[in-house]
């Protein structure tokens, strides 16, 4: 017997679930690019808040809470008006709040705990994150490792400039490569860098970094190429002065765009090699 309404419940909640999934999907938006917002008045009435200055409360401790975890309320609560028909052919303005998941998240954890409907917005918009989080931790692994490539092919090109302006050795190769780092990371080299990031002495920097700082310093490699080529730049003081001045200009340019400093961009705890395993071992299933 007790197994049998162990069951009848489970299944029931499910159904409850299920319903309830389906109404947050039916109210759901998407811009332009495909990213999901919520409106806040169509949220009230899934909530079953019949007055809106009751959940405009709820809203408020979301606004608060979201400002405590460090992100900007104003990305993730976004004021509006819109226009509704109050009959005989006439509308008037309402206020409405444009919600991203995490906002939702948010209200739906401040919200009545004696409602059923909160613990189920509760697991919905905590799935829908959760997943979201699985699918751009994805995505920046892939660019990560088409950043990594490109880095790798155009170094190849790199050392051919290079070695044109007079650069032969492999330990001048080195010195040159450490004053592109150095103009880049603010007089950091690759020792200094490597320290930074925590790695072992076997690791590499390029597969410790991420997308953005990946990109950063592949501009750096490209434009110190194209300029030795341009300029027919000779000579190992002349080379190891473009490289670290192409990246002391990449640096500026990170800087007037308001961007973080290379040195200053979190540390990836996957490396470029353990994303690759991991893409070949799904493959292989």
């Amino acid at each position: 017997m007790f197994w049998y309404n162990f069951e009848f419940y489970a299944n029931l909640s499910k159904y409850i679930f299920s319903s309830y999934t389906s109404s947050f999907d039916s109210i759901k938006q998407l811009d332009d690019e495909g990213n999901e917002y919520w409106y806040a008045r169509d949220l009230q009435g899934i909530l079953e808040y019949s007055e809106w200055r009751n959940f405009y409360k709820i809203i408020e401790k979301a606004k608060n809470a979201c400002e405590a975890s460090g992100h900007v309320v104003q990305s993730e609560f976004v004021d509006v008006n819109k226009l509704v028909d109050v009959g005989a052919n006439l509308q008037r303005s309402i206020q409405d709040i444009v919600l991203s998941r995490y906002a939702c998240y948010l209200i739906a954890m401040n919200g009545d705990p004696r409602k059923e409907v909160i613990a189920l917005a509760q697991t919905y918009f905590a799935v829908k994150t959760h997943k979201q989080e699985q699918l751009e931790l994805q995505k920046e692994d892939s660019l990560r490792l088409q950043i990594r490539q490109d880095i790798k092919e155009h170094n190849i090109s790199l050392a051919e400039a290079a070695n044109q302006a007079g650069i032969k050795e492999p330990r001048d190769y080195a010195i040159f490569q450490n004053e592109g780092y150095k103009g880049l990371y603010g007089g950091l080299g690759v020792k200094q860098i490597h320290a930074r990031k925590g790695l072992k002495k076997s690791q590499k920097i390029l597969d410790y970094m991420g997308s953005t700082e990946l990109a950063a310093n592949l501009f750096r490699a490209t434009q110190t190429d194209e300029k030795l080529r341009r300029e027919g730049i000779k000579g190992k003081p002349q080379a190891n002065k473009v490289h670290h001045d192409v990246g002391a200009k990449v640096r500026q340019t990170i800087k007037e765009l308001g961007g973080t400093m290379p040195e200053d961009l979190a540390t990836p705890t996957k490396s470029i090699q353990q994303i690759k395993k991991e893409k070949q071992k799904k493959l292989s299933k």
